[in-house]
């Protein structure tokens, strides 16, 4: 039910959308139409830990882990960004007490281009073509083993006070041992909003909303959040970002706490 009214609400507003870049950031999950400009540069340091805990036949599951991603993007044109995120991930798993799994390293990374293709006095639209890199070790959970592939469809617009962007995602994971083939949905979807509030001029409030498709295969609770956080420009140039998110059904992680900096020029 939650997941049907999610995808409604953002399908209708995607409709109102006749094209103004505005921007959006980490802790943000949704991402926006805004870009670095020719020349510009744009340098993130993001982290995340998340906490779960269930039980399953009795037993008692508790896992933590989390991700530290250097996220660099460089401004091909005023419309086109091109950007590298290369992640470390780490995870520790135990069951009633007992530790049963605990894996680090550095994971598959991403190169994706966003181009902003329309953009007008109501809105903007862009496209974001995404590819990772099998660069973690997948017998571990690091990573996929192959190359795999995704396109967002990015819309943004300002309703004063609050800026809205949307993002409809689509994935095609490939995976190259099989144990990970029969595991998991090669076929992954996504979709969700968020909302900027400017609270000071220094100050963004920021609040998010998402669900996507559940990668394990026969899991039809599909993973959904919500988000709250704020954005704090020290300067021109550096930001730093905290934020908090919730799952909202079994399927998400009970709670991930994000924090981050982005450096611009």
């Amino acid at each position: 039910m939650h997941s049907k009214m999610v995808l409604t609400g953002m399908i209708l507003l995607l409709a109102l959308l006749a094209v103004q870049p505005v921007m959006a950031a980490h802790p943000l999950v949704t991402d926006d139409t805004g870009t670095a400009g020719r020349g510009g540069v744009l340098v993130e340091l993001n982290s995340e830990f998340g906490f779960d805990r269930e039980k399953i036949e009795g037993v008692r599951i508790r896992e933590r882990g989390g991700e530290t991603a250097l996220v660099a993007t460089y401004g091909i044109s005023d419309a086109l960004d091109l950007v590298l995120g290369i992640p470390y991930q780490w995870s520790r798993s135990k069951e009633d007490g007992v530790v049963v799994g605990e894996e680090d390293g550095l994971a598959d990374l991403s190169v994706e281009a966003k181009w902003r293709f329309l953009e007008g006095s109501l809105g903007s639209l862009a496209l974001k073509p995404a590819i990772s890199l099998p660069t973690g070790e997948e017998e571990k959970g690091l990573g996929n083993g192959r190359v795999s592939y995704g396109l967002t469809l990015i819309a943004s617009r300002e309703f004063e006070p609050v800026d809205l962007h949307l993002n409809l995602g689509y994935a095609i994971n490939e995976f190259r041992l099989k144990a990970d083939r029969e595991d998991n949905r090669r076929e992954i979807w996504h979709a969700s909003l968020a909302a900027v509030r400017k609270l000071t001029d220094r100050i963004d409030l920021v609040g998010n909303i998402g669900v996507e498709r559940n990668g394990a295969h026969g899991d039809n609770r599909h993973p959904a959040f919500v988000l709250g956080g704020l954005i704090y420009s020290v300067n021109e140039t550096l930001a730093l970002n905290f934020g908090v998110k919730a799952g909202l059904n079994r399927a998400e992680t009970d709670l991930t706490v994000l924090a981050g900096l982005a450096w611009s020029r």
